[in-house]
């Protein structure tokens, strides 16, 4: 394409699951909020109300966050390659950062209820999709921000960077299961049989959540929705190969 031409558009389709994507994402943190609004008596720190923080970070962080961060390189597909990949760390991170307030509400509000920790299968899911989540961050970053690996490294990793990407989006969005299932049981056991309000609306949660990783998950595995490289970038890799492999892009053996 000639310099200043307008960039082509996206497929057809894309742009409305992104848009649902997000309307979906929404209305995950909106329903959150009214769950624990309405029925747990809001969130504030330092309170009795401190454990409320970490459904509502869970959600926002590794759910709606983690969700748009695997959307950037179907989002943004004509602009600059590192400029997308930085945005993209960045959401993870962010992600991350608000994962670990949401740990830490937690931890702070059982020792202060004298309640037990990391006994539960949702704590178990949970703590280790958070460790994993955090591991993947720093090895993507190591792999694709910073020049230091090899083009072949790089090559090597990069299907697994995206295997383990969309594997903890999934442990995600069933760790937030298992903690809505906990939290009721815990809380409305006696009537949530008898389909209370509190019980429905949770419920319906549950199912946004579902909902939301079945649309992004669509999103990122239609192959012809994928980011098409752009012609510098394909000039840029073949560079990056001769300075980090000693050979010419047309060298080696077939």
């Amino acid at each position: 394409a000639m310099d200043g031409a307008p960039p082509p558009p996206s497929p057809t389709g894309l742009s409305v699951y992104v848009a649902i994507s997000q309307l979906l994402g929404l209305t995950l943190l909106a329903t959150t909020g009214a769950w624990l609004g309405r029925y747990r008596g809001g969130v504030a720190w330092h309170s009795p109300l401190q454990f409320n923080a970490h459904p509502l970070c869970m959600v926002l962080g590794m759910v709606f966050l983690q969700g748009d961060a695997l959307l950037v390189y179907r989002v943004f597909r004509h602009e600059a390659k590192r400029s997308t990949k930085a945005l993209h760390a960045l959401l993870h991170g962010l992600a991350l950062v608000i994962a670990l307030v949401g740990i830490i509400a937690v931890f702070e509000s059982h020792r202060t209820k004298g309640i037990p920790d990391m006994y539960s299968l949702h704590s178990w899911c949970g703590m280790a999709t958070f460790v994993l989540y955090l591991l993947q961050w720093f090895l993507g970053c190591g792999f694709f921000m910073f020049p230091g690996a090899s083009f072949l490294l790089r090559g090597w990793y990069k299907p697994q960077h995206i295997f383990f990407g969309i594997t903890l989006f999934i442990l995600s969005i069933t760790s937030c299961l298992l903690g809505i299932t906990e939290m009721l049981l815990f809380k409305i056991s006696d009537s949530y049989s008898h389909f209370v309000p509190e019980g429905i609306l949770a419920n319906t949660l549950g199912v946004l959540l579902v909902t939301f990783g079945l649309v992004v998950g669509y999103v990122l595995t239609r192959e012809e929705w994928k980011r098409p490289p752009l012609a510098e970038e394909l000039a840029l890799s073949m560079d990056f190969k001769t300075l980090t492999e000693g050979e010419s892009p047309s060298g080696g053996s077939q």
